[in-house]
């Protein structure tokens, strides 16, 4: 399996010091060897929030709408200047909340700066108060979502972009750059409804399954049904990433699981280390603990 870790761009992390502890655990998580570095993603909070978090057995969202969180393209393309080799992923970016011309434009360029380092992961977003602030419609994220999806590959393939669907159309113009990574960076999908694993197995390119914590007994089952769904599509399964945060409740739970983790078939298992101490130097020796446990090859040089 390979290892991702989720960077500290929200909450006390996120504060002083921001700019600097981006780049120490971006630049050890390269060092350590690593594979990738994650971002989040919302663009408000809502001070009065009646949505459930669908990851929490209670529904209780964990973040406190007056912490910072940081917008996740604009931290990757801090990141991305301060690393050379490591990917960089969202995790996910909630489609609906941007213009899919704009979100192609923004991704294209990050790939471009990163020299094709960039792997989209993509989700349609629950928290119905941000899509009200946003002015976007809640109960039409998910084909939205698809749409937007369709019309963005649309955008970072075809020299003279042509598109037509419900929600957007376009035509008679030119998006450039295209992306480094041909034919687009990977799009992995979020989210564990069949709605998502319908939307893995038909426009992903790999599954970011944000399920371990809420129910773990349901990993096999959705992986399962992902390579089921991208057969019946004509897809390879085989060809498909399958990756997963990590949310675990102490670090040594982690470590416990990772043989599960594999057996059930994951590719890719993304790390929060911040969630495990608050103390910032104490989190890089997680990260350096973690390295060893795994047997992670530290890069050259």
């Amino acid at each position: 399996m390979d290892y991702g870790v989720v960077l500290p761009h929200v909450g006390p992390y996120a504060r002083e010091q921001a700019v600097d502890r981006l780049q120490t655990v971006a630049q050890q998580a390269e060092a350590l060897g690593f594979h990738s570095l994650w971002v989040g993603d919302h663009i408000v909070l809502p001070t009065q929030l009646t949505s459930k978090y669908p990851y929490h057995p209670e529904g209780k969202f964990p973040l406190d709408p007056a912490d910072n969180f940081l917008e996740p393209l604009t931290v990757l393309s801090y990141v991305a200047a301060c690393t050379t080799t490591i990917r960089l992923g969202t995790g996910v970016l909630i489609i609906p909340y941007r213009p899919p011309i704009v979100t192609a434009k923004m991704v294209a360029t990050l790939d471009v700066l990163s020299r094709g380092r960039v792997i989209l992961g993509a989700g349609v977003g629950w928290m119905a108060e941000e899509f009200a602030f946003l002015n976007a419609p809640y109960h039409e994220r998910g084909a939205q979502t698809d749409e937007y999806l369709r019309a963005m590959k649309v955008l970072w393939t075809e020299e003279e972009p042509h598109f037509q669907g419900r929600y957007q159309h376009f035509s008679h113009l030119r998006c450039e750059p295209k992306p480094v990574q041909k034919p687009h960076p990977p799009i992995w999908i979020g989210g564990h409804s069949q709605a998502a694993l319908r939307r893995t197995a038909t426009l992903g390119d790999g599954w970011y399954g944000h399920v371990l914590w809420r129910n773990p007994e349901a990993l096999p089952r959705e992986i399962q049904t992902i390579k089921e769904l991208a057969e019946q599509a004509g897809r390879d399964p085989r060809a498909l990433t399958y990756a997963a945060p990590a949310y675990e409740r102490t670090f040594e739970d982690v470590l416990r699981s990772l043989p599960r983790y594999q057996q059930v078939g994951l590719d890719h298992v993304v790390l929060a280390f911040f969630m495990w101490t608050e103390s910032f130097t104490e989190m890089l020796g997680l990260m350096e603990r973690f390295a060893r446990e795994v047997g992670l090859r530290r890069a050259q040089g």
